[in-house]
């Protein structure tokens, strides 16, 4: 019986998948993924009731995303739940102005989303591999496109535009922001813990490889700190983060860099890895002695409070601190320091709570409430697939008519 729902999240350096069953709930069947694609990928299966952990290599050199992709088919062949799969729900990072809610990926749909290409040059184009290998693989099974740049779309007005003509915002030169699958995960989670509320005024820090931050009221994007593209905001991995306009052009004309060298500099060579000489990884960095890893470190510390001062004048005030994403799920240390930089706004830390793998680790005299939130994007996009097709069936409940 084909009732299972295949969910695929490729990223600059990993493709995750998950597999749902839908049964009036999502029941998790297997959750797992390639990681390290271009330098030692393995293949990772958490442990289901359907399917077994796995842990294995996939060679010692780099692979592309449609070698990922097999390795990932052959699994779900091999344990019976690849013939299940109706339906496959596809995280693509940029929407545009155009698609702000899950979209069927049809071939003028996918037509549009090839144009934003440029504006997500580490992503979009794997993105839509992923969706090309799956039509191949599954010609049967219904595609759908879940947007990271969606969560954004109801931020104010204010929250998008650049101070640039008037016509250039109207032909999309605005701030889109990302991680929205993400945000949207914790948004449901908060919605669990404190009802419609949300945890009321909220940043959420997504720290993993790419980085932002998003200011929520009562689980609705309100600023965050990523815009027209993924490079901006915070320092990330091997991305360098908001910089001055003024030194890309300084690059371009005074040291002759050309586009795809700027391009590869600011996307590939900065951040993290760029300001220590070491490595884009923060617990490589962690455990480094040498004096460039830790100003690596506390850059990325430094910028991210700073963006978290802007985001709670932006709410006017704080009432919840979210950690999520690699980073910021695995590295207590880092969100030891965050929220001491953070302090003047009332936010406080148990390092007991937070060091033993609590979700609240914030002390009970903590005005601010801490928690550290297991990201999920695949689930995410699991629930719009079922969102999507309930408004086939209803349009109207859906807001059409």
């Amino acid at each position: 019986m084909k009732n299972a729902i295949l969910v695929l999240n490729g990223g600059s350096s990993s493709l995750k998948f998950a597999v749902f069953q839908e049964r009036g709930d999502l029941h998790l069947l297997a959750r797992g993924g390639v990681s390290s694609i271009g330098h030692r990928p393995r293949l990772n299966v958490a442990p289901t009731a359907f399917s077994p952990e796995v842990d294995e290599s996939l060679g010692n050199g780099p692979i592309d995303i449609a070698t990922a992709f097999d390795a990932i088919a052959s699994f779900l062949a091999d344990y019976g739940l690849l013939r299940q799969i109706c339906k496959v729900g596809h995280r693509i990072v940029h929407g545009g102005q155009e698609f702000a809610r899950a979209t069927l990926l049809d071939a003028r749909t996918l037509d549009a989303l090839h144009g934003l290409e440029p504006l997500a040059p580490t992503h979009q184009a794997v993105n839509l591999e992923i969706v090309e290998l799956t039509g191949q693989l599954l010609p049967d099974a219904k595609q759908v496109g879940c947007f990271d740049t969606a969560f954004h779309a109801a931020r104010p007005e204010l929250a998008k535009v650049y101070a640039l003509p008037h016509e250039m915002s109207e032909q999309g030169i605005v701030s889109y922001g990302f991680h929205g699958l993400s945000y949207a995960h914790i948004a449901a989670r908060l919605r669990n813990r404190y009802g419609a509320g949300a945890g009321g005024r909220t940043i959420v820090a997504h720290l993993g490889s790419g980085a932002s931050l998003c200011a929520m009221q009562a689980g609705v994007s309100h600023a965050t700190t990523m815009g027209f593209s993924t490079l901006d905001g915070l320092v990330m991995s091997t991305r360098c983060g908001s910089i001055d306009p003024g030194v890309l052009l300084h690059l371009l004309k005074d040291r002759k860099l050309s586009s795809d060298e700027l391009s590869t500099l600011l996307y590939e060579r900065s951040g993290l890895l760029g300001v220590s000489g070491i490595s884009g990884d923060m617990q490589t960095l962690l455990a480094s002695s040498e004096p460039a890893a830790a100003g690596a470190v506390d850059l990325f510390v430094y910028r991210i409070g700073r963006e978290i001062g802007s985001l709670a004048a932006a709410l006017g005030g704080l009432d919840t601190l979210v950690f999520t994403a690699g980073i910021g799920e695995h590295a207590p240390q880092i969100r030891q320091r965050i929220c001491g930089s953070a302090a003047w706004l009332g936010v406080a830390i148990d390092d007991g709570l937070n060091r033993g793998g609590e979700e609240l680790v914030s002390p009970p005299n903590s005005r601010v409430d801490v928690l550290v939130i297991p990201a999920n994007e695949e689930r995410a996009v699991a629930t719009e697939l079922i969102s999507f097709d309930n408004s086939l069936i209803n349009p109207v409940a859906a807001g059409r008519d």
